[in-house]
């Protein structure tokens, strides 16, 4: 099993490779993995200049990473360049691809993202996994797995690795659930029940999501708090653009940070937690609405067509999460708050009273408040790309597997 993706690199641990001839050459493979894929397509001289290596030194690990199917060239530079053109070169179309996964309260969900992060292959399976045992819920979710990857197989791509996004704490062997209140979890190895073969990683959904919404998102700080949300609420804390996880690998626990200590009990064992108002069963219990298959979809709709009930629900569970951003906000002082997951479709409605109560309760100056455009998205694509990651930052792991 592998480190968490995003952690996976040396550089990124606190750890050094070697100073050998060998770990020069990882680092240097994974700097030309990464200007490629950051700027590319790029010829050999382009990446030379850009990283101060050589233009020999470049070519003879290019050749490295075509030969291992990372790097592809597209044909000559485009017209307007002074001199011989050179070979353009892009990561691969085809090769490595990032499996990610998602276990829901309301489904299951798989993707497979190539190096250039396109998603190439989706599945979804709606149902309620709460109060089920984690076998046959991981069951389901391999087969999903695997007929995503044989799609992506029929396509030209591999599996490099699988991420799993689930809506509860995780240990920092990075494949126990050590609790899941919302699915009613506790100490599952999912290591266990997974197909062996793959490097696996399994991580908190806000977690991911941060993770995506750091990766893919436009002009997001390297310094913010990510809040996501479904049945529960969670969040994820990212200082110069690294996951703060805390000693225990728990941090972000939002959802039941309580706003009224004397309200009702929540699963987690407490009360008057945040998920017991801004919830997305709460929100549905205030404006007296069912819960059906698109449940944010319907809140939404109702709320935009004026129902006042809903917008008072939503109202109120922006005032809750206000209340308990501020904490975050004034031990944190993030440079910016960023809402994701459920609650970007729900935004319209939430900020104004979110933005208030952070405006008058927060130490210092107000902290902007900015909405996800990965919206729900987010868990799933941050699991796919952490694995994408993980093969930028040590493409020699990835050659040897070849």
């Amino acid at each position: 099993m592998t480190a968490p993706p995003h952690e996976a690199h040396p550089a990124r641990t606190g750890r050094s490779l070697p100073d050998t001839q060998q770990g020069m050459r990882r680092r240097n493979l994974a700097r030309v993995m990464h200007t490629v894929s950051s700027e590319g397509p790029l010829s050999r001289a382009a990446v030379a200049s850009r990283i101060g290596l050589t233009r020999a030194a470049v070519s003879t690990l290019v050749d490295e990473l075509i030969r291992s199917g990372l790097l592809e060239e597209l044909g000559p530079e485009r017209p307007g360049r002074v001199g011989r053109p050179g070979s353009a070169l892009a990561v691969s179309a085809n090769g490595p691809a990032g499996i990610g996964a998602e276990v829901g309260v309301d489904h299951l969900a798989v993707c497979a993202v190539d190096l250039r992060g396109r998603v190439r292959s989706r599945a979804v399976r709606y149902g309620s996994n709460r109060s089920r045992s984690p076998a046959p819920v991981i069951e389901q979710l391999t087969g999903l797995v695997r007929r995503v990857v044989d799609e992506a197989e029929g396509e030209g791509l591999w599996p490099a690795g699988l991420a799993v996004a689930v809506p509860g704490l995780v240990a920092r062997d990075a494949r126990t659930v050590v609790r899941a209140p919302n699915l009613d979890w506790h100490d599952a190895d999912l290591g266990a029940l997974l197909p062996a073969g793959l490097p696996l990683t399994v991580d908190n959904e806000a977690n991911f999501g941060a993770l995506a919404e750091l990766w893919l998102g436009d002009g997001t700080p390297r310094d913010f708090l990510h809040v996501s949300a479904e049945i529960g609420i969670g969040a994820a804390v990212v200082v110069d653009g690294r996951l703060l996880r805390g000693t225990r690998g728990f941090a972000g626990e939002l959802g039941h940070v309580p706003v009224h200590p004397d309200g009702p009990e929540c699963a987690c064992g407490g009360r008057g937690c945040l998920e017991q108002y801004a919830g997305e069963k709460a929100v549905l219990r205030a404006a007296g609405v069912e819960a059906g298959e698109d449940r944010v979809g319907l809140l939404a709709g109702r709320a935009e067509e004026g129902d006042e009930a809903v917008r008072r629900a939503l109202r109120e569970a922006g005032t809750a999460l206000g209340i308990a951003l501020t904490g975050a906000v004034n031990l944190l002082d993030p440079e910016s708050v960023v809402l994701g997951g459920a609650l970007a479709g729900l935004a319209p409605w939430l900020l104004p009273s979110l933005r208030a109560e952070l405006a008058r309760r927060t130490a210092g100056p107000a902290c902007p408040v900015s909405v996800s455009e990965l919206g729900p998205q987010g868990p799933l694509l941050g699991a796919a790309h952490s694995v994408v990651r993980a093969v930028l930052d040590d493409p020699a792991a990835v050659a040897e597997r070849v």
